[in-house]
């Protein structure tokens, strides 16, 4: 399936074997990443940034200059014309008039998912709020398949503010297509949203051992099972068994109090003395930018990858932005039988949703007045459905035969 054309915002846009085709052609780019091609001659790329960002608007814009494209970006939406009250759509629908593809990043959940609704260039979501950031995603996997020799079968934790990260989010999804073992951490409050552990275990057969704190990692389910809880602490070395420990920043301005904030963060620090008791493999990976969570002193270790991840956002952002405007084909394997491949969306029937409001505060249907509500089917619930933006789940208020 080609991909010229095509939009990324959810890492669920792309099957598993496309992800792995952009894998391919970022190898490929990766030997060009201090030079020039001409592959994008003559195509601008537009940056629409309405939170701050350093590595990804500038990868981004590196990528393009470095395919020999230009770019035009907004790095302050406040001084534009969004300061006067224009929509989302109202802008992607100018900006497509001067670039030829736009990465947006937006504080509302869905906010990507509108604006590809409504440009007719392709949209690749560089965030929206604590829903999804895919190319994130594909930068991590990609660091793992570089760093590991293969990014299957791997036994991952992620670590820190899981529930509004939103590149835990669609990571979280991304290691369970390619048969990752994961185990959450994080402080109480701040776990995996619901909605996400249960497309993890029925979609994907995934069920995540839960901990609160590294010193309480789980690394036998079974034997969770039968202790009858997700947080029993097994005596395990801590770090022992993993792969890849992803680290995330605990947010201050989630806890009530400066002490909570203060002793969740000790709990979810790596220090060279707690890597010490780690595989002499494991990686240590982190989004960044980090604060507290990551000891400057680890940054000598060799399984300390988080600065060579960022680099690898380079590589296959080039490879992606080449992809979608069709100056570099790519070769899409044929699927496995367990692949995951993308599927339509299955809306509701509007008219039996008229009155219904998306209940997440956060999402872009209840900021931009414009955008009607839309639901889809949840593929592993036939007793939910979702919103069609930022895919927060609630109880179906139809009935399957009656809507479709």
């Amino acid at each position: 399936m080609a991909l010229e054309g095509r939009d990324l915002v959810s890492i669920f846009d792309f099957s598993d074997r496309e992800i792995e085709a952009i894998f391919d052609l970022a190898d490929e780019m990766d030997a060009h990443k201090h030079g020039c091609l001409k592959l994008a001659d003559g195509a601008l790329l537009s940056t629409l940034f309405y939170e701050p960002s350093t590595r990804t608007r500038l990868s981004f814009e590196a990528a393009m200059q470095r395919l020999g494209g230009g770019v035009i970006s907004v790095a302050d939406a406040g001084m534009t014309s969004v300061a006067k009250g224009e929509t989302i759509a109202d802008t992607v629908r100018i900006i497509e008039s001067y670039a030829d593809v736009i990465v947006i990043r937006h504080p509302l959940e869905g906010s990507a998912r509108v604006a590809a609704d409504f440009a007719s260039v392709p949209v690749i979501n560089a965030g929206d709020g604590a829903h999804e950031h895919p190319t994130q995603t594909l930068l991590d996997l990609y660091t793992i398949r570089r760093e590991k020799g293969t990014m299957r079968d791997l036994n991952v934790a992620l670590v820190g503010d899981l529930r509004y990260g939103r590149t835990v989010h669609s990571l979280a999804f991304g290691l369970a297509r390619f048969g990752a073992k994961v185990t959450f951490v994080s402080p109480p409050g701040l776990e995996m949203p619901g909605y996400l552990l249960d497309r993890l275990a029925k979609e994907f057969g995934c069920t995540p051992a839960e901990c609160h704190s590294l010193g309480d990692v789980v690394t036998d389910p079974e034997s969770l099972k039968r202790e009858g809880g997700r947080q029993k602490a097994l005596a395990t070395e801590v770090l022992s068994t993993f792969d890849a420990v992803y680290v995330t920043r605990v947010q201050k301005e989630r806890f009530e109090s400066e002490g909570a904030y203060q002793a969740a963060k000790r709990g979810y620090a790596i220090t060279e003395e707690l890597l010490s008791r780690a595989r002499p493999d494991a990686l240590v990976m982190h989004p960044l930018p980090r604060v507290d969570e990551l000891d400057y002193g680890l940054d000598r270790d060799p399984r300390a990858v988080y600065f060579r991840q960022a680099a690898y956002g380079l590589p296959i952002r080039m490879a992606l932005l080449a992809a979608l405007l069709g100056r570099r084909s790519v070769t899409v394997k044929r699927s496995r039988k367990s692949d995951y491949r993308p599927e339509p969306r299955r809306e509701v029937d509007f008219r039996k949703l008229a009155e219904v409001p998306c209940p997440n505060e956060r999402c872009v249907t209840n900021q931009e007045s414009y955008l009607r509500p839309q639901f889809t089917f949840v593929k592993h619930d036939p007793d939910l459905v979702a919103c069609a933006y930022c895919e927060h789940e609630i109880p179906s208020p139809v009935a399957h035969g009656e809507a479709e």
